[in-house]
């Protein structure tokens, strides 16, 4: 799914690693030596790359650039020391770097108003956004792209078929890589985002596309169980559903890679363990591409003009307990250096990598159509009523003849219980010994001691609210992090 070239003048050189697109043959990686006209225009050839690209041009006496297409599969992280740059998808990779907390960035993952942005949780390491571009001369500057704009909701013309175009867009999204049926697995989950993309995937190749997710726990269990059954038997999907059940599995077990102090980026996926366990699952069947449903919440979102409730939903309540005096100060600066409107919203693009890194870590690509102008720009342009709770998406499924259950599910299917459970049991003792043994959170004033011990009190008398008590997570999640990478 991904190839690299490298092409030089005998001055300047030019190095792209992209992903690949279909219809052509894999690039061949050894270093080409060209014209400089020639090198020119396959730097601009790179730019104009359809689909995810990273690109790195030097020359003598001038400082490298490090730009990054708009379509972005996984994030990169880069820092410096030294007059040397550095560049990851994995943050862990660049650990020696950090160099102390980002205390607006901080803010941002405890309250859970995540910004797509070039800064970290640490200081000493950035990220490089969608379609920015990184300069470094011994100094590291990034520069922001222009806006995108968007298109905004319209009428539909006169026997306007939204479904027929809500496929073609899955189509196109779905034919922007050269992907294989039969080493590609669908996130089934159940919901109505993956079962989308993934009953068109399987329409379109019939028998072969394996499915894969993890079964939550609570009331929407056997909902979920019985909904994704029922898609399965409709639909002609591949021979191996592979699940990995969260009820056995709590969060912040002894086995987790966090609790043990391992290198985990805050960034990573929260179920970390739990998806590291399918994601293995899906490696063994010989699988090197997974297609998931990520992006569909804003490829159909409400906005707040539109609608009560949604601007209800969009009203920022920051009365955490537990957070600090410099994290209060710093939530009013939250919307501050952020990156600019992009094609896919920001949220999508924090979310695919959030995913990523546990994905490529065995060896998988992922693959997100609704992250795909296709989808996004039919999504901008549809009216209210076809976005509203995900309409497009609840008639699509019915289309494959799926039972009113399968397309309009009663119960919430979610890890909201497992995030509780988690908490009580695992998350407590973690908990209790920040309070004992102090945190550099609490040093650097974005934890309150004395609001996060009235919380601990909550818990142990079995006082869960699911707001705002399922954001100890983040505390957990930072606080383990900040002690792997800062010590």
């Amino acid at each position: 799914m991904v190839e690299h070239l490298a092409a030089t003048d005998g001055t300047r050189t030019v190095i792209t690693v992209r992903e690949r697109v279909p219809g052509r043959a894999a690039a061949s990686p050894a270093p080409a030596t060209v014209t400089a006209d020639s090198l020119d225009e396959i730097a601009a050839h790179a730019r104009r790359w359809p689909v995810d690209y990273v690109l790195i041009e030097t020359a003598p006496h001038r400082p490298v650039r490090v730009t990054v297409g708009a379509d972005r599969s996984t994030p990169l992280f880069l820092a410096h020391r030294d007059g040397t740059l550095h560049g990851s998808w994995d943050m862990a990779d660049l650990a020696p770097f950090a160099t102390g907390i980002n205390p607006k960035e901080a803010t941002r993952l405890l309250i859970y108003q995540p910004r797509y942005t070039t800064e970290t949780a640490f200081t000493g390491i950035h990220r490089l956004t969608e379609r920015a571009t990184a300069t470094f001369g011994g100094d590291l500057i990034i520069s922001y792209p222009a806006p995108v704009v968007h298109a905004e909701p319209r009428e539909l013309a006169d026997g306007a078929d939204v479904l027929t175009a809500f496929i073609d867009g899955i189509d196109t999204a779905l034919d922007a890589r050269p992907l294989e049926p039969a080493v590609t697995v669908c996130h089934l989950t159940g919901g109505l985002d993956s079962g989308s993309i993934g009953t068109r995937a399987a329409k379109r190749w019939p028998g072969q596309l394996d499915t894969a997710t993890l079964i939550v726990i609570g009331p929407g269990r056997e909902q979920q169980i019985r909904r994704r059954a029922e898609m399965r038997d409709r639909v002609s999907f591949g021979p191996h559903d592979l699940r990995v059940d969260t009820r056995d599995r709590l969060m912040f077990g002894a086995s987790c890679a966090r609790v043990r102090g391992e290198l985990v980026s805050p960034y990573d996926e929260p179920l970390y363990q739990h998806f590291g366990e399918l994601n293995a699952l899906i490696a063994a069947l010989g699988a090197h591409t997974v297609v998931t449903g990520l992006g569909g919440d804003e490829m159909v979102a409400v906005g707040s003009a539109e609608s009560a409730q949604a601007a209800a939903d969009r009203t920022d309540e920051f009365t955490l307990a537990w957070l600090g005096p410099r994290a209060r100060a710093a939530i009013e600066y939250g919307d501050d250096a952020i990156a600019p409107p992009a094609m896919a919203g920001g949220i999508t693009l924090l979310a695919a990598e959030t995913v990523a890194p546990p994905l490529l870590r065995a060896g998988l690509w992922p693959v997100h159509p609704f992250a795909h102008r296709a989808l996004i720009e039919l999504g901008d342009q549809l009216p209210f009523y076809w976005r509203e709770l995900k309409q497009l998406q609840r008639r699509h499924l019915g289309t494959f003849g799926l039972s009113h259950d399968a397309c309009n599910p009663e119960r919430r299917e979610s890890f909201a219980e497992l995030v509780e459970e988690s908490l009580i049991v695992n998350g407590l003792p973690l908990l209790r010994r920040i309070l004992n043994e102090g945190s550099p959170l609490i040093e650097a004033g974005l934890l309150d001691p004395d609001g996060l011990k009235a919380a601990v009190a909550a818990l142990e008398t079995e006082l869960y609210h699911e707001e705002p008590h399922s954001k100890l997570v983040e505390v957990l999640t930072l606080d383990r992090a900040v002690k792997a990478f800062l010590s």
